[in-house]
């Protein structure tokens, strides 16, 4: 299959124009709505948004796990640079092909390992059985690779972890061993979905500096999915902000972080604690409302019924497009000029 004329030389991953629609008793569900991405070799891309944004639905459309039809319908292209070279179409692969680059090509952590790790297995059996799957190497074999990668995520006396259960380990451990099973394969792609929204803030950055050093030693590229700023100003190379489905703003770490165009993007860091030591003391803000029923999203931009800044007649009318505000800076909002400058409130 021939890839997509613009699609960026450079990328691993590239992701057009993503549609995911669940069907349900009371209609049916836009969970994405023209999702486009670019992810490349050694970089690591942050989802952030509020709960029901899209970011999980993202990460399960890329790896082909959402429900089958007609519960639920998934349009649009992903394409994946292959060990050769040449991109395939993960959404056209048949079954069985798709099998054999899950957990090889790309693997995925999941948000909760309590309930992805399988309970009546123990930990080297869950861990070896990737490895035997995927590279085909004998039981004796896989098992001693099992041992290494427990090792490598730092768990302490790896070998005799081996036959231990998913229960014995503490929450920080059982994120460990879910990465270990992850990076069994050598993924080009690993997604990590909210891997330390459980975990105690001193665990939590124990994971974010393991992933952080594997990356620096394997080259893999990572999709990041969170809803917590401060990590992604930790580990995030790019940020694509996403609000009921679709990407609202896109830039570089730094670049969102300094001069964030998108209301949306603006509230969502006035909502995140600062420790103030001195000095006058800023209120804690909150955005307003919720994320729109996916079922019956407004018309025009979905963020203007929570907006401050929306215009009756103009947001509320059109949706708009993703403009460039400057080389690899993109916004959706009709309004981004006039409110450029820290003018948004």
């Amino acid at each position: 299959m021939t890839p997509p004329p613009r699609m960026d030389p450079d990328a691993l991953l590239q992701v057009e124009d993503l549609s995911v629609r669940f069907r349900s008793d009371t209609g049916v569900v836009s969970a994405l709505n023209g999702v486009t991405l670019a992810v490349r070799p050694g970089e690591t891309v942050a989802l952030v948004g509020e709960s029901g944004s899209g970011k999980s639905v993202t990460s399960l459309a890329i790896m082909r796990l959402t429900p089958s039809p007609p519960g639920c319908e998934v349009g649009g292209r992903v394409w994946l640079r292959g060990t050769d070279g040449r991109p395939v179409d993960l959404l056209a692969l048949p079954g069985e092909a798709m099998r054999k680059v899950r957990g090889d090509r790309i693997a995925m952590i999941f948000q909760e390992p309590m309930t992805s790790l399988n309970p009546v297995l123990t930990i080297g059996e869950q861990i070896a059985e990737a490895i035997a799957v995927h590279r085909g190497t004998s039981r004796a074999s896989a098992w001693n690779a099992a041992g290494e990668l427990l090792e490598l995520v730092g768990i302490p006396e790896p070998r005799a972890r081996l036959a231990t259960y998913p229960h014995h380990l503490s929450g920080g451990m059982r994120q460990r061993v879910m990465i270990a099973i992850a990076l069994s394969c050598d993924p080009a792609l690993l997604i990590a979905d909210e891997p330390t929204t459980a975990l105690d803030v001193t665990v939590q950055a124990q994971i974010l500096d393991l992933l952080r050093r594997l990356q620096k030693r394997t080259g893999m590229a990572v999709i990041f999915i969170t809803h917590n700023l401060g990590v992604v100003a930790e580990i995030a190379d790019r940020v694509m902000v996403m609000y009921a489905g679709r990407i609202v703003e896109e830039a570089a770490m730094r670049t969102l972080f300094q001069a964030p165009r998108m209301p949306y993007t603006v509230k969502l860091m006035r909502s995140v604690p600062r420790l103030q030591i001195g000095g006058e003391r800023v209120a804690l803000e909150a955005i307003p409302g919720s994320v729109p029923d996916p079922t019956n999203l407004p018309p025009g931009c979905a963020f203007a019924p929570r907006c401050s800044h929306a215009m009756e007649g103009t947001c509320d009318v059109v949706g708009p497009d993703l403009e460039e505000v400057q080389p690899g800076h993109f916004v959706r909002c009709v309004r981004w000029r006039e409110l450029a400058g820290g003018t948004a409130r």
